[in-house]
């Protein structure tokens, strides 16, 4: 049985896919674009979506189509984006799997860490509730979609990631030239807590809840040690043989560079722990942070 992937252009949808395929495993790739063969079906969300045929039968869904989060300054309208890529194209994913006869046992849905707003240095897991902001809100709808599919017999796992590092895109690969240059330096305060996960673990954990038949709802996808942004920013600039600067780069300053992401995606603190996951079973390759980078790098 294959694997519906939405996003498989993406960072993750990439990286997963490849595994899948791998393994010897079909993938039916959702894309925005006029389909180039079998495996792939076109689609809009926000819009009906046709060539149901083709996800009959599916083992899984996952879900990982949405704009990026910290690619563009955020105006209005770009938050706009931000909010209807997200929860108008998991109602139209949800909204197809209902319609089948055959829908797939389990749709794992992306979410994020910031689901749980600033958390400031508190450990939290998956029982604790939703925060307050643009994020947190954006999450809550977001995963208020996605479990609908519960209503159809679909098994719905909600991935809430951390900062997902790989040197292929996402976050990473934007600030290394700047750490490769000896100009990483912390931000703001540099006491706000980064919850992460190399790729590796991310592909790793999914692959895990896709068998795992038990867990249901929300998963945070984050590997057992959060650390500050100081010492990430310590970590990555010894992994590439630099120093960081001593001086942390200003929360005004980066306001004024980067605007409410800044202040929504940068500084909050979210020292968020894998409590689901760990208690499934799942076996991580990193758990700390040095050792993590010097395996993606």
């Amino acid at each position: 049985m294959g694997i519906i992937v939405t996003g498989a252009s993406g960072l993750l949808g990439t990286a997963l896919t490849e595994a899948l395929r791998a393994e010897g495993r079909e993938v039916v790739r959702l894309v925005r674009r006029p389909a180039r063969g079998p495996g792939e079906v076109s689609w809009r969300p926000g819009e009906r979506l046709s060539g149901l045929d083709a996800l009959e039968g599916a083992e899984a869904a996952v879900h990982l189509a949405g704009a990026s989060i910290g690619d563009r300054r955020w105006s209005e309208a770009y938050k706009r984006e931000l909010v209807t890529s997200r929860v108008d194209s998991t109602r139209t994913l949800v909204g197809a799997l209902r319609e089948l006869s055959s829908p797939p046992e389990v749709l794992l849905s992306a979410s994020g860490v910031d689901f749980y707003g600033d958390t400031g240095d508190r450990e939290i897991d998956e029982s604790a509730g939703k925060g307050a902001g643009f994020l947190a809100d954006l999450c809550g709808r977001w995963e208020g979609e996605a479990v609908r599919a519960e209503e159809a017999g679909v098994r719905t796992v909600l991935l809430r990631s951390g900062l997902v590092l790989s040197k292929r895109g996402g976050a990473l690969s934007r600030v290394l030239p700047l750490f490769r240059m000896g100009l990483g330096a912390p931000l703001g305060t540099g006491r706000q807590y980064w919850s992460w996960i190399t790729v590796a673990d991310w592909v790793g954990a999914v692959l895990h809840l896709i068998r795992e038949r038990e867990v249901r709802g929300p998963v945070n996808l984050t590997s057992p040690s959060p650390v500050t942004n100081t010492e990430f920013t310590r970590t990555l600039a010894k992994a590439v043989g630099r120093s960081a600067m001593p001086i942390p780069v200003p929360a005004f300053a980066l306001s004024l560079g980067l605007g409410e992401f800044a202040r929504a995606g940068l500084l909050p603190s979210h020292r968020v722990l894998p409590g689901r996951l760990a208690d499934s079973g799942y076996r991580f390759a990193h758990t700390r942070l040095d050792a993590a980078l010097s395996a993606v790098l």
